[in-house]
């Protein structure tokens, strides 16, 4: 049986009642694991619930109707993509996995238009699917931006330092169906990989799976409680920060074999850095790169784009 992270749960109330107190606990966690977990997140659990089944419904439709949302050279940023695309980096077997992506809605004529490409919206199919996706994609956005007043804290910046970083960033909400695996399947639902992004959050996933890497090269289970929030670090605030925050090497692993047969849901968040957002790191050599453009090399890595 795999050994649970060392991962205490923190009320995310603390970013408003002791925000030094948030910022000494998450942070603990961040830097010894990569990994925290929320209680008390504030998303309302009929929006949970209410994207869960849109998410199920949609994953449902025949795979002819799911390929009408999926777009062509769009590198996965919107829509559908299939079963078996996505590779973790440095991986030869592809993730055992489709989504769906989710992005932020932007005006019409919006800077970043450009390079933030329409939400791909299957209402004809799903109508319940875009206004159950658009208030939990706001929700999570905002637990994020709670989180980052007590990263920043923890750094020794002000607590409002990723408040523009992050305005009209190119956040994704992604949903995740890992359809069930036969009890001999060579590849993970999920391989061994770290997060581009600032920081990503997770709801509480229906099946177990979720693994991170410690330091000392062992695989040990997150504790992903029904009703908590799981954050972890994603590679640019890695950069950002000179490494003091890591990006954890983490992968969703199989289940047991006589659960196999059962399909596995998840919500990730990933919260990004508006794309011209310079990456400076507050420490090291690194050169600053341009949120963007960090962004596709990293697509690029696990064969997106």
């Amino acid at each position: 049986m795999t050994t649970r992270a060392d991962i205490q749960p923190v009320p995310l109330s603390l970013v408003e009642s002791d925000l030094a107190e948030a910022a000494r606990r998450l942070g603990d966690s961040f830097r010894r694991t990569g990994f925290a977990v929320i209680e008390g997140h504030g998303i309302p659990d009929d929006g949970i619930e209410a994207a869960k089944a849109a998410a199920r419904a949609c994953f449902a439709l025949p795979e002819a109707e799911k390929r009408r949302y999926h777009q062509a050279g769009g590198a996965g940023q919107r829509g559908y993509t299939p079963f078996g695309v996505e590779t973790a980096k440095g991986a030869t077997l592809s993730d055992l996995k489709e989504f769906w992506h989710v992005g932020r809605d932007l005006p019409e004529g919006h800077r970043f238009s450009a390079t933030m490409p329409p939400n791909i919206w299957p209402d004809d199919s799903v109508p319940e699917f875009r206004p159950a996706m658009q208030a939990l994609f706001a929700a999570l956005d905002t637990a994020g931006r709670r989180v980052l007043r007590a990263i920043a804290v923890h750094l020794n910046q002000p607590a409002d330092f990723f408040d523009s970083p992050v305005q009209d960033g190119n956040s994704i909400l992604r949903l995740l169906h890992y359809p069930p695996v036969s009890p001999d399947a060579d590849a993970v639902r999920a391989g061994a990989h770290e997060d581009i992004n600032v920081i990503t959050l997770l709801l509480g996933a229906e099946e177990a799976g979720l693994e991170l890497l410690s330091r000392d090269g062992e695989w040990l289970a997150v504790p992903v409680t029904p009703g908590s929030l799981v954050v972890n670090v994603g590679d640019m605030l890695q950069r950002q920060t000179g490494r003091q925050l890591p990006s954890t090497t983490h992968r969703v692993v199989n289940p047991a074999p006589e659960r196999r047969h059962l399909s596995r849901y998840s919500m990730p968040f990933f919260l990004h850095y508006r794309p011209d957002w310079l990456i400076e790191p507050f420490v090291g050599d690194e050169p600053p790169i341009t949120a963007h453009d960090f962004l596709l090399q990293r697509l690029a890595e696990i064969k997106l784009a």
